[in-house]
C-alpha cells in the first residue's frame, strides 16, 4: 500500500554526522509519524537539495566543516524566507542560541535535550507552517474566485457564493494531516462535505465513517481501536479497528458532540500523539488516518457548560466548516428540487413530472427544519404518490401548514422589527408593510401571499385593490 507522506511538505536534516542523521530520521518517523525526510551530510549540498525538492522545514546542526550552520541558516532566510529552520546543536550556549533566533531560526534545540520536547517543538513548527501555507493559499483563491478541482463537489449541489466560499477553503486545506470539524444543523450535507475533503486529499486509503453517538466508552474504543484475541469476554480473535482500516486515508467521526467524557479523553490522545492502543494490548500502535468530525451540536457552548472539553475543542477546530441552513441558501431551492426529483424519477423508473410554478416559490418561504434532507424526502413523497400530469403538491403543502408556516427560526422573532430611533407605524401601515412583503416574498402569487399572512386569498385580494385606489 502507498504510503502517506507527513507532512506535506519535505523535511531536511543537514548534519556532517552520518549516524546521528540515521538516528534522528528514524526517531521522527517512528515516533512522530514524521516520514517526508530528506537527509543532507555535507553542508555544501543543503541549499542544492532545497531548490529541487519541496522542503518546506529544515532541522540544521551548526558546527559542520566547509560551510557553518549558521552560514547556512542565513542563506536559507535569505533565499528561501517561507522555508523554516530549527537549529538543532550539540552546543549548549545561550548567546548562539539568542543569536540564531535573530537571524530567523524558528527554534533551537540541544541534541541531548530530551526527545519529547525536540519532537513537540518539530511539530509545532510542521503545524505553523501548515498553517501559513494555508492562509496563502486561501488568500490566493479567495482573490481570484477560483476552484481548481470543481469535481469533488459534483455530488453538492448549489449556486450559493457561502457554499462556494466553503469549497475553495476546502481546497486550500486539503493537504493539511489537520482535522477538520464540520458543523451545520442536522441535513445541511455534513458527510457530503467530509467525502469532497477525502477527495480533495488524495490520501491512498479508503474513507471510514463511523457515528458515534450513543457509543459508551468501551464500545467507542473497541470499534475505534480494535482488540486482540482474549481483551474480553467473547473477543475469540483479533479485530482491527476504524483507525487501522482507514489506515492512510480518512477517518470520519459524525455526531462527535454526543462523545461521552472518557471517550473524548481517548479521541484527544489520538489527536495529540497520533498513536492508540487496541483493547488488551500494551503495545501503541500508529495512526495515518486524516480525522474529520461532524456535528450538529454548539460545541462552544458545550464546552463552556463542561459537557465538552476545552482542550478537545481547541484542537478539533484547527480548520473548521459551517454549514449553512438551506433556508439562508434560498436560491438553491430550484436547483435541489429539480435534481432530487430527477434523481427520484430515475430510481422510481417514472418520468419526471412538470411542475407548478408557485411551487418553488412556497418552498423559499418555508424554514426547512431537516434542511436539505428533508427536500429530498419531501420530493420522493411527492414523486410516489405522482399519478401524471403536473407534480401535485398537497405533500409540500402539508410540510408548511404542519410547521405553522415559520419561514425563519423561532429566535428570529426576538430580534427588534423596527428602529428605536424611529417612531413606530400606524396598525394601517404596518398591516400595508406585511401584505407588500408577503407579495415580494411570494413573487406577486395571491394564494401563497394569503397563506403567509394568515389570511383568505379574497381578503387579500380585497386590501391590494384598496391599496391601489387613488385617495
Amino acid at each position: 500500500m502507498k504510503q502517506n507522506l507527513y507532512p506535506n511538505f519535505g523535511v531536511l536534516l543537514v548534519d556532517d554526522e552520518a549516524s546521528f542523521l540515521r538516528t534522528f530520521s528514524l526517531m521522527l518517523e517512528s515516533q512522530a509519524g514524521i516520514n517526508h525526510l530528506y537527509l543532507c551530510d555535507d553542508s555544501r549540498d543543503a541549499m542544492a537539495t532545497i531548490a529541487r525538492e519541496p522542503i518546506g522545514l529544515v532541522l540544521l546542526d551548526l558546527t559542520m566543516p566547509h560551510l557553518s550552520g549558521e552560514a547556512l541558516l542565513k542563506q536559507i532566510v535569505e533565499e528561501y524566507p517561507d522555508v523554516g529552520v530549527i537549529v538543532v546543536s550539540g552546543l549548549n550556549q545561550l548567546e548562539t542560541a539568542v543569536s540564531c533566533i535573530r537571524l530567523g531560526a524558528f527554534d533551537y534545540f540541544i541534541k541531548t535535550t530530551e526527545e519529547n520536547r525536540l519532537i513537540d517543538g518539530i511539530r509545532r513548527a510542521i503545524s505553523m507552517l501548515e498553517m501559513r501555507r494555508e492562509n496563502l493559499e486561501m488568500r490566493r483563491r479567495f482573490m481570484t474566485d477560483t476552484l481548481e478541482r470543481p469535481a469533488a463537489f459534483e455530488h453538492i449541489v448549489t449556486a450559493d457564493k457561502g457554499m462556494r466560499s466553503v469549497f475553495q477553503y476546502l481546497e486550500a486545506i486539503s493537504t493539511s494531516s489537520q482535522p477538520v470539524l464540520i458543523t451545520g444543523e442536522s441535513g445541511t450535507g455534513k458527510e457530503l462535505i467530509a467525502q469532497a475533503i477525502h477527495e480533495l486529499s488524495n490520501r491512498p486509503g479508503p474513507m471510514v465513517s463511523v457515528n458515534v453517538a450513543g457509543l459508551d466508552d468501551s464500545i467507542f474504543a473497541d470499534t475505534l481501536f480494535g482488540h486482540r484475541r482474549g481483551a474480553f469476554t467473547g473477543a475469540d480473535k483479533a479485530r482491527a479497528g476504524m483507525i487501522e482500516q482507514a489506515g492512510n486515508g480518512t477517518l470520519f467521526l459524525d455526531e462527535i458532540g454526543d462523545l461521552s467524557p472518557a471517550s473524548q479523553v481517548k479521541l484527544l490522545r489520538l489527536l495529540q500523539e497520533a498513536e492508540y492502543y487496541p483493547l488488551g494490548s500494551d503495545r501503541p500502535k500508529r495512526s495515518h488516518a486524516r480525522i474529520l468530525v461532524a456535528t450538529h451540536h454548539d460545541l462552544e457552548r458545550k464546552q463552556r457548560e463542561g459537557s465538552f472539553r476545552k482542550d478537545l475543542y481547541y484542537r478539533l477546530r484547527t480548520h473548521q466548516v459551517e454549514l449553512p441552513p438551506l433556508r439562508q441558501r434560498k436560491e438553491d431551492i430550484g436547483l435541489l428540487l429539480d435534481y432530487f426529483l430527477s434523481e427520484a424519477a430515475d430510481e422510481l423508473g417514472r418520468p419526471k413530472p412538470t411542475l407548478p410554478g408557485e411551487l418553488t416559490v412556497l418552498l423559499m418561504n418555508y424554514a426547512f427544519p431537516g434542511n436539505v434532507r428533508e427536500l429530498r424526502a419531501l420530493c420522493y413523497d411527492a414523486l410516489g404518490q405522482h399519478r401524471g400530469g403536473v407534480l401535485s403538491m398537497e405533500v409540500f403543502k402539508r410540510a408548511v401548514i404542519q410547521s405553522g408556516a415559520s419561514a425563519e427560526p423561532s429566535a428570529a422573532s426576538l430580534a427588534p422589527v423596527f428602529a428605536e430611533e424611529q417612531p413606530l407605524p400606524t396598525l394601517q401601515q404596518a398591516a400595508d408593510m406585511l401584505v407588500a412583503e408577503a407579495m415580494r416574498r411570494t413573487r406577486g402569487n395571491q394564494s401563497l401571499a394569503s397563506r403567509l399572512l394568515g389570511i383568505s386569498q379574497p381578503a387579500l385580494s380585497k386590501r391590494l385593490k384598496k391599496t391601489s385606489q387613488p385617495e
